[in-house]
């Protein structure tokens, strides 16, 4: 019998129409477009605007995305997991409501919470559940309305975040193709410099909290970044070493969209060229468990089979790691 290794077949993705700009921003906090731009990279991002509308909204029209693309019968897909920090609701499972929306219904389905690292620990996730040789089709989602959290009168965090999702479908490979290693860590050292304050078992809603924005993101700033800069180059340098690739052999870098200098430390430390870098951050911000797999849709016309591809992420907690995968396809 063939190894079995799981591979990414098919991506989608989805943001909303409306663009909050920098200079949008400008009439509502005390900031402005070149200090935006200069510190994180990002020119806009895209908002969903319905108040009726949440998580769900975003991962179903990234699904649809991908399964429309990709022709694929929904009711083969054996499992969905959804990567995300900003679920519709507690208790009720938002991956549960998009399996049964997207005509998932022979799934099981779950949420996956580890903030802006959700989806790469998702990729470990959905890939050991093909390795396993139990399912063909798991459907991963990373979707976040992070505007629903956001603070904006607060500018350390208002400027960064953006709204959106991204979808792949990982299944079975015979070529050795697919995700080959990982590397994952957390430390709970990180637990009070990016958080949500209230409304968990904690400290529970109250109209204390609610008037004290206690339900908004909150973060310390530089001590996020100096976590960030270092583990995510380090992640990403131990996967190199030991899968003996040097940076001629990385075709692609797929970073997580938080902060364009966060991005170009993790490139710098790799010494890959920036061509080989994967970037839209000026374009939709932080997406948080939206990133990678948005990244993945908006340059799927750059990854060829066989590609060796180098994701990275860092997030609250603090979550973070690396994980190597073989590109599977060629772009119809």
């Amino acid at each position: 019998m063939n190894t079995i290794t799981a591979a990414i077949t098919a991506v989608g993705g989805y943001v909303p129409d409306f663009v909050l700009s920098n200079k949008v921003l400008e009439t509502m906090v005390d900031t402005n477009d070149e200090w935006i731009t200069t510190r994180t990279g990002i020119k806009e991002r895209r908002i969903l605007k319905d108040a009726d509308k949440g998580t769900s909204y975003l991962a179903i029209k990234a699904a649809q995305d991908l399964i429309q693309k990709a022709n694929i019968d929904p009711l083969e897909i054996d499992m969905v997991i959804m990567a995300t920090a900003t679920p519709d609701m507690m208790v009720a499972s938002t991956g549960v409501y998009v399996a049964t929306e997207i005509g998932a219904v022979n799934a099981f389905a779950y949420d996956l919470q580890a903030a802006c690292s959700s989806f790469l620990y998702g990729m470990s996730t959905a890939a050991a559940y093909v390795q396993s040789g139990r399912y063909k089709k798991v459907l991963l989602i990373g979707a976040d309305k992070m505007s629903s959290i956001v603070d904006y009168k607060d500018r350390a965090t208002c400027i960064i975040f953006g709204d959106g999702a991204g979808a792949v479908l990982f299944e079975p490979n015979y070529e050795g193709l697919g995700l080959q290693d990982e590397y994952l860590r957390s430390d709970g050292v990180g637990r009070d410099f990016l958080k949500i304050p209230a409304g968990g078992s904690l400290i529970p809603p109250t109209e204390e909290t609610v008037r004290n924005r206690q339900h908004n993101i909150m973060q310390d700033g530089k001590t996020v970044f100096k976590y960030a800069v270092t583990n995510m180059a380090d992640a990403s340098e131990l996967i190199l070493q030991r899968n003996n690739l040097t940076n001629q052999d990385v075709d692609w870098l797929v970073p997580h969209q938080a902060n364009k200098r966060i991005i170009d430390a993790t490139a710098g430390r790799l010494e890959l060229e920036e061509s080989k870098v994967l970037v839209n951050i000026e374009r939709y911000g932080n997406t948080t468990s939206g990133t990678l797999p948005l990244v993945l849709a908006d340059f799927e016309d750059k990854l060829k089979k066989g590609d060796n591809v180098i994701f990275a992420a860092f997030g609250g907690g603090f979550t973070w790691g690396s994980i190597y995968l073989k590109w599977a396809y060629d772009k119809k």
